[in-house]
């Protein structure tokens, strides 16, 4: 049995050790927070990365589209890309910069661009380079 002196003495040491405990918590829950708000940005981020390589796909399936068209001849760029990013326009933000840009035979590079705010420092731009090639004769 403790005496009158000593239980006087650890009579609010309870309390201490409850907003201790409050303070370790709350610093936890902080914790948790963040790394939630880290986790929802990757999934953005990740969600743009495979929006965009859609977005190139869709490019590369047109030209395979106006290649059977073609009766085997390689479309010209200009001609597939008009409507794809009239398609795209507002899939991500300011895809409008994207391109297909065709090379010597049948090889055509697609670039998806779109704005990223994570990169406001280098000019808030991500880009995305597709290459496809076709079958046709040039």
């Amino acid at each position: 049995m403790l005496s009158h002196r000593a239980q006087y003495a650890t009579r609010g040491f309870t309390l201490v050790e409850a907003l201790i405990a409050l303070l370790v918590l709350s610093f936890g829950l902080l914790g948790v927070a963040a790394m939630q708000l880290k986790a929802m940005q990757g999934a953005h981020v990740s969600y743009q990365r495979s929006l965009a390589t859609v977005i190139a796909s869709d490019a590369n399936e047109r030209l395979w589209a106006a290649l059977g068209i073609g009766s085997g001849t390689c479309p010209s760029d200009s001609s597939v890309q008009a409507q794809w990013l009239d398609h795209w326009d507002d899939a991500l933000p300011s895809v409008g910069a994207s391109s297909i840009v065709a090379q010597a035979s049948c090889e055509y590079t697609i670039t998806v661009t779109w704005d990223d705010e994570r990169f406001s420092a280098e000019g808030d731009i991500s880009t995305l380079t597709y290459v496809a090639r076709l079958p046709g004769a040039p």
